[in-house]
């Protein structure tokens, strides 16, 4: 959000800047003989560049960083999409993950009980099922039959998983840890089918150029399991080389074939249940192939109906928070808010950059299952049409100005003509830099993307009321008359004054209208579903209407 700005006031700051030393720096640009008369210095011209970078560059960085800082002091509590965010991000909220994480041990050994959460991109945790591969595919191609591995966006219990050493046939863990560290072999047993994870020279479902993952079922046919993977812990750095639960992040290599365990972002058809597709890739340095421990607990019996009675009741209650640096949160949330609608293909609420201009979608926020009473960002639709008016005239306004100039016709004076374009140059050229990037744009979109672009629109629409005030009142004093009196009069002066009086009109208009839509802008009055009803100026809005208490509709 702050680049496009900052890129703006850069672009305007540099500008502005080379205007100068054009004019006053003999060390620059050879001006010399205009230049000795303005007496300045090349330390003069340097503390004035260093100056617009402070305040272009970095004061608009420090204040975006500090609009987060007070973010994440004041909203430190869980709310209900914490899911998003990493497994360490959440514990560092009250009531977060910690409401699921009570007392679990940190380090992961022989025997502990794991859920892995893919830790970048979408929120998923490594599952798996009863349900088996289908034996050939659509495009004719075969499948191992074995048990499927997905990535589930929901928790449920088919998402546990047990470590394992491979010479070790109990999955218990004793006395003294066996702790698991970088480098380490090991398999993983899904907990509830108790069936290795797999990986072979299968081409994947959806992915056919990597591997299929699966857990391996033993048919007695000559297709021996392969079930080891090499543990590789990526933060050492500040982690160690003991795998810890929540905040290593890991990446499982097969041991056979040197692929990682990714998520590739596909998604499994019906026979898959619409679960996102698990592979094995032998370009192992992917983002999507970085993996955390999130719930975790130590496997206390040998069987193996104990151990599913204990998965089915594995709900944890709350303990303290896990520490994570502002940094830390800050450049997660970068990321976040960067890739996150990369991955997010449609939305009931987004919007195409042609329904922007006019309003033609807004986005709903909130609403109280209860008063009905919901949060909208939804723009006023005066402003924005006469916004979307004032750009167009504004074009047309040019276009006509320079037709006539070049032919010689100088409708403005010289110094009018020279602030009319020089608008141009900045709100109409911001405004196409921050709109028309969108067209390009192969995801999800949603009206606040606009936002920036609105804002060069209502600086671009005061500048045009402006300039068909002064339109008006430069043919009134063209064409006035003198009076009796052997003054200057000016003629249909009432033009200016009707003129002024409908802006004024306008003016009450959009305040009006501002107050008619503060049920939607701030949600804090009950609404009916008559009132909503009333709300909805154009067919296109989509608003909330609560029918009873347990369901709602949208119109």
């Amino acid at each position: 959000m702050v680049s496009q700005p900052t890129f703006l006031a850069d672009f305007y700051g540099i500008n502005f800047t080379m205007l100068r030393f054009q004019a006053s720096s003999s060390s620059f640009l050879p001006y010399s003989s205009h230049i000795l008369s303005l007496h300045i210095t090349d330390l003069h011209i340097i503390l004035q560049t260093f100056g617009r970078i402070v305040l272009f560059t970095i004061v608009p960085i420090m204040l975006y960083i500090g609009v987060f800082f007070v973010h994440l002091q004041l909203l430190y509590r869980a709310g209900p999409h914490d899911s998003i965010m990493t497994s360490a991000f959440q514990a560092s909220l009250d009531g977060g993950l910690a409401s699921i994480t009570k007392g679990q041990p940190l380090k992961v050994a022989h025997g502990s009980q794991v859920t892995l959460r893919h830790t970048h991109g979408r929120t998923c945790w490594l599952h798996s099922h009863t349900h088996v591969y289908p034996v050939r595919y659509p495009d004719k191609r075969g499948s191992s039959h074995q048990q499927q591995v997905t990535c589930y966006s929901f928790k449920d219990v088919n998402n546990w998983w047990i470590i394992k050493r491979p010479h070790r046939e109990d999955l218990v863990v004793g006395n003294e840890l066996d702790v698991i560290r970088h480098g380490d072999i090991i398999q993983l047993v899904h907990g509830i089918t108790s069936r290795g994870l797999n990986s072979h020279d299968v081409a994947a479902p959806m992915t056919p150029q990597c591997q299929e993952v699966s857990c391996y079922i033993d048919y007695e046919i000559k297709m021996p399991g392969e079930l080891l993977w090499r543990v590789e812990i990526l933060n050492r750095e500040t982690e160690g080389n003991i795998w810890h639960a929540i905040k290593s992040e890991v990446r499982l290599i097969h041991h056979t074939t040197g692929a990682a365990l990714r998520y590739s972002g596909r998604q499994l058809p019906e026979w898959g249940f619409n679960q996102h597709e698990v592979v094995a890739d032998r370009s192992v340095e992917h983002k999507d192939a970085i993996w955390n421990v999130e719930e975790h607990r130590y496997t206390k019996t040998q069987d193996q109906r104990e151990r599913e009675r204990q998965l089915l009741k594995a709900e944890m209650i709350p303990t303290k928070k896990t520490k994570l640096t502002f940094l830390a949160k800050f450049f997660e949330l970068q990321t976040k808010m960067l890739w996150g609608t990369k991955q997010l293909d449609t939305h009931m609420y987004s919007s195409s950059p042609l329904e922007w201009p006019l309003l033609d979608k807004g986005i709903a926020y909130w609403v109280d299952t209860k008063t009905g009473s919901q949060i909208h960002l939804l723009g006023n639709i005066i402003i924005w049409y006469t916004g979307t008016a004032a750009l167009i005239l504004y074009i047309l306004l040019n276009i006509f100005y320079v037709l006539r100039r070049r032919r010689l016709h100088f409708d403005l004076p010289e110094h009018e003509w020279h602030r009319f374009r020089q608008v141009g140059d900045i709100f109409l050229v911001a405004y196409f830099i921050h709109y028309l990037p969108y067209f390009t744009m192969d995801r999800a979109l949603f009206l606040h993307n606009y936002l920036p672009a609105f804002l060069f629109k209502l600086l671009l629409l005061c500048y045009v009321f402006e300039h068909i005030d002064y339109l008006l009142r430069l043919y009134c004093y063209v064409n006035c008359k003198y009076n009796v009196k052997g003054t200057l009069q000016p003629q249909r002066i009432w033009l200016v004054r009707s003129y002024r009086l409908g802006i004024l009109i306008w003016l009450v208009y959009v305040i009006w209208v501002f107050i008619k839509f503060l049920p939607l802008t701030y949600g804090m009055q009950k609404l009916s579903p008559q009132k909503v009803i009333s709300l909805r100026w154009k067919d296109t809005w989509d608003f909330i209407i609560q029918v009873h208490k347990s369901t709602s509709n949208r119109i």
